[in-house]
């Protein structure tokens, strides 16, 4: 079993929607997925109160319960659990990376967020270090923004994602049904992009496991 955590010290940055596009794209994989949400607004539980569709499984979970409901989920034979956390880096955050195989942080692409690179850093390495890669998110369709960002990021000797997510009005239209872009509109290019970052993180947990990289490759 492979857990996955999204974390940012930033709030609005899209945590919640990776979290849940990731998920709904492994239950096209027909893999059995667990979204534990520690979020106390329980942003993702609020989704999964909207959606007609009951996979994936989305548990509000108190950051104290982690540890055993990871090890329930994987004694049920669960595949990948993905924990969702809340706005701002706290302990949760580090309890949530500490048991991760992989930390994925969105960032949006400007000053006010990638100034919180460091902060990031120094939470990982408290959490042990493990394997984790930022995600550009909410870039904007047109401009130099996505660029510059992933030049900052990368300059810093990050792993980055190289697929690029953009501001596009699908995620929103969909989770206020209880969907992910996929489901709301499958050719909309918001689906294609979180396809593709699908892709990206699964190739990464099955190459790379509980590799300890300290954020880099």
């Amino acid at each position: 079993m492979n857990v996955i955590a999204v974390i940012s010290e930033k709030g609005g940055v899209g945590k919640t929607t990776i979290a849940i596009d990731l998920a709904v794209a492994a239950v096209r994989k027909q893999l059995a997925v667990a979204v534990l949400d520690i979020d106390p607004q329980a942003t993702a539980a609020n989704w999964l109160d909207r959606r007609t569709d009951k996979q994936p499984w989305v548990i509000a979970t108190p950051v104290s319960r982690l540890v055993p409901v990871i090890a329930k989920a994987k004694a049920e034979g669960v595949d990948i659990v993905i924990i969702d956390t809340q706005a701002q880096l706290s302990m949760d955050s580090a309890e949530a990376a500490r048991r991760a195989d992989l930390v994925l942080i969105p960032i949006e692409p400007h000053l006010f967020s990638l100034e919180t690179v460091a902060k990031v850093a120094d939470l990982l390495r408290y959490a042990g270090n493990p394997a984790s890669a930022y995600i550009i998110n909410k870039a904007p369709i047109q401009g130099q923004e996505a660029t510059e960002a992933a030049a900052f990021i990368t300059a810093q000797g990050l792993t980055l994602s190289p697929v690029v997510l953009h501001t596009r009005a699908a995620h929103r239209h969909a989770s206020n049904a209880g969907q992910v872009a996929a489901e709301f509109d499958e050719h909309s290019k918001a689906a294609e992009e979180a396809a593709q970052l699908a892709e990206y993180v699964f190739r990464f947990i099955k190459l790379n496991g509980r590799r300890k990289n300290n954020g880099k490759e």
